[in-house]
């Protein structure tokens, strides 16, 4: 256990008495700090605004050199320009088009073994004159890859070696002190967005696409998840035949714990369906539970839904239908499987 001298222990005591409460902002801060606030976005909006213009001839030659290459965009920048370039990394990856990120500092001491010529190099620098993201030019082009350079300075060594350069220069930084990275790295990522949706749209890249780069979402599983994947096989389902008694499904219903059991032919050809709300409607009707026939009572032509077709589709169905159950049938009409509520919300496609 640690012992404090006393001079420091005294010290510490004073400290935590004297420590005050925080401070509450006041009605003329709050209005400054929310003045601020509109200021910031106002400024980043217009940034975004004014890069409209200046997709030309360069922006779509950029797409094209990504389209064109056989290897991977390599995404780098330095400081701030560097998050910006991992998200636009990650962007691009998710969206059809393999990307990864290397630091440019890294790269100088050994991380440009990751480049090769059929590569296409994506260089972000505000300035366009960032010294480590200069010094790895030399070898990226002995390499063979071509350069696109996303700058905010048309007119730098970046913008003027590259292949293609995509111009984020802004008016104004968000920062009262026309300082800190706020409105160029906001633009910046924004231009990298649209970079992203375009080779998107080229390379029709649809919702499957994305539902297989993120398997782990909800998006992945609504895509993903088919009703073969989630329902109960036909083997595990208790079914009669319609001249079965109503005790007889009820016995069946209770073994199944489906809420439910279904009556098919002697071919296991669907016919119908009884359900926990239809036994209770046939107590209040006071049918006779030792000689009514299953037929007589059951859901004829039930809805169904075939085994290839997405979770998601037996979600919609059974929200129109307002039913809590659905047969899965073939294309033949037989009974090969059932879903309720309970599996969808499990498989979380819900």
């Amino acid at each position: 256990m640690a012992v404090f001298p006393a001079k420091m222990f005294k010290s510490l005591r004073f400290m935590s008495q004297n420590t005050s409460p925080p401070t509450t902002i006041s009605n003329h801060a709050s209005n400054r700090a929310i003045e601020l606030a509109a200021r910031t976005l106002r400024i980043e909006a217009d940034a975004i605004r004014a890069l409209i213009p200046r997709l030309n001839a360069d922006f779509a030659r950029a797409v094209e050199l990504i389209l064109g290459s056989a290897g991977r965009v390599i995404v780098s920048g330095m400081g701030k320009s560097g998050h910006i370039a991992r998200k636009i990394a990650a962007t691009l990856a998710s969206t059809g088009t393999p990307a990864y990120f290397v630091h440019p500092g890294e790269a100088s001491h050994g991380d440009l073994g990751m480049v090769q010529g059929s590569d296409i190099f994506l260089a972000l620098s505000n300035s366009g004159e960032t010294e480590e993201v200069l010094r790895i030019l030399p070898a990226v082009r002995r390499q063979g890859a071509r350069l696109i350079a996303l700058t905010g300075n048309p007119a730098s060594t970046l913008a003027v070696t590259a292949d293609a350069h995509l111009d984020a220069s802004v008016a104004q930084e968000a920062c009262p002190l026309n300082l800190a990275p706020t409105a160029s790295t906001t633009a910046a990522l924004a231009l990298g967005d649209a970079l992203a949706v375009a080779l998107l749209d080229a390379r029709g890249f649809g919702p499957e696409d994305f539902a297989l780069s993120h398997p782990g979402g909800s998006l992945g599983r609504r895509l993903l998840t088919y009703v073969r994947d989630v329902m109960h096989a036909a083997d595990a389902l208790p079914t009669v035949s319609p001249e079965a008694p109503l005790s007889e499904a009820i016995l069946a219903m209770s073994r199944g714990g489906l809420g439910m059991v279904v009556i098919t032919d002697a071919t296991n050809r669907i016919l119908g369906i009884f359900t926990d709300g239809d036994l209770r409607r046939a107590f209040i009707n006071s049918v006779d539970l030792r000689t009514a026939a299953i037929g007589t009572l059951m859901h004829a032509n039930p809805w169904r839904i075939a085994p290839d077709k997405l979770a998601v589709e037996a979600v919609e169905l059974m929200e129109r239908h307002r039913v809590n159950q659905i047969l899965v049938a073939s294309d033949e009409g037989r009974l090969v499987g059932a879903l309720n509520m309970h599996d969808l919300f499990a498989a979380k496609v819900i």
